[in-house]
């Protein structure tokens, strides 16, 4: 058994692969100390190796992993394997962005990453859904209920958040406001996309892909297929798993 494990800026995922199958996973979150809590996960599991990325990779390192590999990397590997003919990969996660191309060899040729605030980012999500009094998974599927077009015009927290609570105030309804949240989002990310270039499909990877509208939305502005793994949280530590048996 080989274990790829992500130890990402708000939750550690963890991979277990075997024979090139994922046959076991892991979702927690990172807390203040990630790597015991990443010990903790590793607790039931016997691996030939273990290979760590993510922000917390290097203490993994220091403390258990016997490798790590970069993110970008990390995500390519797992991303290819859900979709092979994957060229262009767009990973939302809890405090950055990133987009990264790949040759048709499955190489990453450019990568751009927004990690300078959490605009954009899971974070901002969940805290814009909190401002609107949704729980996470709620304030995804908010935007389907929308009927009045509103805009949200700053993408800095701080000024977004007010801008929600003068909407309310005004009496935008919650669904409208969520609505005009996402769409915020969107357009950053495909501005994004778009400095970077793009392939035939788009490969949409990390937590925030768990979001149904912001995939529909995606898939409308860009006008082409949007493709999400069944475990688009997973995709790093499943690939930092896959690279553990390139290395026999």
């Amino acid at each position: 058994m080989l274990i790829g494990i992500d130890l990402g800026s708000r939750t550690v995922k963890l991979a277990a692969v075997r024979d090139g199958i994922l046959t076991d996973f892991q979702l927690s979150e990172s807390g203040f100390d990630p790597h015991h809590q990443a010990l903790a996960m590793l607790a039931r599991y016997q691996p030939r190796r273990i290979i760590a990325t993510g922000y917390g990779r290097h203490l993994a390192h220091k403390h258990f992993a016997d490798q790590v590999i970069t993110e970008i990397k990390a995500h390519a590997l797992g991303a290819r394997h859900s979709f092979p003919e994957c060229r262009t990969i767009l990973d939302v996660g809890g405090q950055d962005s990133k987009v990264i191309s790949l040759d048709a060899a499955g190489r990453v040729v450019n990568f751009q990453m927004n990690d300078k605030c959490a605009a954009g980012t899971g974070r901002f999500l969940e805290i814009m859904a909190g401002s609107l009094g949704y729980g996470l998974a709620e304030f995804g599927e908010a935007p389907f209920n929308s009927y009045r077009e509103v805009e949200i015009n700053s993408m800095c927290t701080v000024f977004a958040e007010s801008e929600v609570i003068s909407l309310k105030n005004h009496g935008s309804a919650p669904a409208d406001i969520a609505r005009a949240i996402h769409l915020s989002v969107v357009n950053r990310l495909v501005n994004m996309l778009n400095r970077l270039g793009m392939g035939d499909s788009l490969v949409f990877t990390g937590g925030v892909a768990r979001n149904r509208f912001m995939v529909a939305a995606l898939a409308e502005k860009l006008g082409m297929e949007v493709l999400v793994p069944e475990h688009p949280d997973l995709t790093g530590a499943l690939g930092a798993a896959l690279h553990a048996g390139t290395l026999d």
